[in-house]
């Protein structure tokens, strides 16, 4: 019997959560479980050369080696810089308070 591992596949959109729990071959990859997922299919948009991807919140490469329970995390580019949306939110305080 060959050896497997639990793991899910996270993916968000603005508007859509996916959350898949699959089986893999133990000594399986990022890039090979994503494969195996097919989440890729489902979402076009997924380009692994530009979406970042992680495991629990921790920034791994395509050939990282996975273990039991890990969550393989797809994330999405950002649309503008955060810094920039913390100084638009406090311009915008700022202009509101003087009122």
């Amino acid at each position: 019997m060959t050896a497997v591992l639990q793991i899910e596949i996270a993916y968000a959109l603005p508007n859509i959560q996916i959350l898949r729990k699959i089986t893999v071959p133990l000594g399986c990859t990022v890039e090979q479980a994503l494969a195996i997922s097919e989440i890729l299919q489902k979402f076009p948009e997924i380009d692994l050369a530009k979406n970042k991807l992680g495991i629990f919140g921790k920034f791994v490469q395509l050939d990282t080696q996975l273990h039991s329970n890990d969550r393989i995390e797809i994330y999405r580019p950002l649309i503008i810089d955060p810094k920039e949306i913390r100084r638009m939110r406090a311009k915008s305080s700022v202009h509101s308070d003087n009122r």
